[in-house]
């Protein structure tokens, strides 16, 4: 599997071209393209137009910015090629070119690369859905260098909840008086030191709880969710496809997420 990697010299097209090299999910670096590229990485090149050979090359992996999202699936799907999306951000109308993408080739685009992660809000799903007295509350720590809170995978968790709890209301940072109602999910975030990442799904009743949690070592585990993600890619028909996608094994024989 020959991977283009776009945003090669960035810290994440970095950690992919190192699971290149070793081989992980089969993968192997066809060639990097980066706009800061000054020719002095053999591996890389400035730009798409650079690229010699594009019919050597199985599936792109996007770790750049999402304002390069019109050239990549231009050049994506002129060339036929598979495209991992692993940049957020993006604005409605750069959502909207993803979509087009996906109506010529496999597009596979997802808020959070982890596959720990997708694998944790499924359970989350599936728990919130067979225990619906509980109660639910997300907790999640991150370095003190992150600005945003709560984090963007908590209101992932929360969103994905609130799919089998149609009536679940989100309460961010509980403070006050009065009691919390069973319909309320509490988000609470701590930043300290340099805690990569640490989600953690409490469901509790009267009578047992069950905690869920994912903590991330290194941001390399994006990488490999991004090649897991170009592996998944090589049997899948045209289409949009996403975390989900992966974990429940759909392919080209199956349906692709709604464009």
């Amino acid at each position: 599997m020959n991977i283009l990697i776009n945003g090669y010299l960035g810290f994440m097209g970095r950690e992919v071209a190192k699971l290149c090299d070793a081989g992980f999910r089969g993968a192997t670096l066809a060639i990097g393209v980066d706009a800061f590229s000054d020719g002095s990485d053999a591996r890389c090149v400035k730009s798409f137009s650079d690229v010699d050979s594009p019919s050597d090359i199985d599936c792109i992996v996007d770790f750049s910015h999402h304002s390069c999202i019109g050239s990549i699936t231009e050049w994506a799907v002129a060339n036929g090629i598979p495209t991992v999306v692993a940049t957020t951000g993006h604005t409605e109308d750069e959502l909207s070119m993803i979509r087009n993408a996906a109506k010529h080739i496999p597009v596979f685009h997802s808020g959070n690369m982890s596959l720990g992660i997708a694998l944790l809000i499924e359970l989350a799903k599936k728990t919130a859905a067979a225990m619906p007295e509980a109660e639910i509350e997300i907790i999640e720590k991150h370095h003190n260098r992150k600005i945003d809170a709560p984090s963007g995978t908590a209101l992932m968790i929360a969103d994905a909840i609130r799919e089998v709890r149609e009536r679940a209301t989100v309460n961010l940072g509980r403070s006050g008086h009065g009691k919390r109602t069973r319909e309320e999910i509490g988000i609470h975030s701590v930043r300290m030191g340099n805690i990569v990442g640490v989600h953690e799904v409490i469901v509790g009743t009267e009578n047992q709880t069950i905690t869920l949690t994912h903590e991330a070592h290194s941001r390399a585990l994006f990488a490999e969710g991004a090649l897991a993600a170009a592996e998944f890619l090589t049997d899948c028909a045209p289409g949009l496809y996403d975390m989900n996608s992966l974990i429940s094994g759909k392919s080209a024989m199956n349906e692709a997420v709604t464009l």
